[in-house]
């Protein structure tokens, strides 16, 4: 198999990739300029479509929410010429309709992290990269469609407010998470989604809800243990929906995600440094 044209990516739990239809497979150890990704990359053919999988925690979940190398995740998978992210999240319910076992696709994000690099520029190179619309609305649609005719209960759309963790949320934080709005909460999809949006991929995200965070009253506090249960149970219902939801993406298609960096670059091109053009050419090279 060709790994310089896998244009699909999952990023999920490490046993995503264990799944019927998976054919080819291979283990590629790249190395990049921000460090060595979380795990592994496992490439193969899901009914002969080329995918690459990533383990977002590494192996046996080694890595917290803010040591996950983001940046040498996003960019290990961009330069394999991945155009589309699939990501598989926990989360946290923050209101009474999304019931643990149920399925977010959210389009919106909520950036409450506070130590986390959050862009691949820098050293010389300014760019102000469009997020209004994190998630890719078209790979979302077909991520969301592909669940529910594999059975899962889906809610379309919500915001998803992502917090630094490795703690779970105080009840006074969960109360105000959801009086500013927020239906979900997680971990792990910021800076991941903005990355993936700076280096030119569709970004979609498949939220598994594992409980009711800490503001339900009626319902027990949130532990590790249900977290793993619960997401462990949706486990089979996301390698369905993915083995649908391949064959129906084109990994030609046309998209602005594509192009997002093409006009958020503002410095001028003749003050960039050399280095910092190397060490990004991957992602900029078409714009530099």
């Amino acid at each position: 198999m060709n790994t310089s044209n896998i244009h699909i990516a999952l990023i999920g739990g490490s046993g995503l990739y264990q799944m019927p239809g998976l054919t080819h497979i291979a283990e590629l150890k790249p190395d990049t300029p921000f460090g060595p990704p979380s795990d592994t990359l496992i490439t193969g053919e899901l009914n002969g479509i080329p995918v690459v999988f990533l383990s977002r925690h590494g192996q046996g979940h080694i890595l917290a929410p803010s040591e996950v190398p983001y940046r040498a995740n996003i960019y290990a998978l961009k330069s394999l010429g991945v155009r589309q992210v699939i990501a598989v999240n926990a989360c946290g319910s923050l209101r009474e309709e999304l019931k643990p076992g149920h399925v977010v696709v959210p389009d919106q994000l909520f950036d409450f992290t506070k130590d986390r690099a959050r862009t691949f520029l820098g050293e010389g190179v300014v760019g102000h990269i469009s997020v209004a619309d994190p998630y890719c609305a078209t790979l979302s649609q077909h991520l969301a469609d592909a669940t529910e005719r594999q059975g899962g209960v889906v809610h379309r759309g919500g915001a998803f407010i992502i917090i630094e963790g490795p703690r779970f949320s105080t009840k006074a934080e969960s109360r105000v998470f959801r009086s500013w709005g927020m239906d979900i909460v997680g971990m792990t999809a910021c800076p991941e989604a903005f990355l993936a949006r700076e280096a030119g991929m569709c970004y979609a995200s498949m939220a598994h809800v594992t409980d009711f965070d800490v503001w339900h009253e009626s319902e027990e506090t949130v532990t590790v243990e249900m977290v793993i249960e619960r997401l462990n149970a949706n486990v089979a219902l996301a390698q369905r929906a993915i083995a649908d939801l391949v064959p129906r993406i084109t990994q030609h298609s046309s998209c602005a995600c594509h192009e997002a960096l093409a006009n958020a670059l503002i410095t001028a091109r003749d003050r960039i440094p050399d280095e910092t053009r190397r060490r990004l050419h991957v992602i900029t090279a078409p714009y530099l």
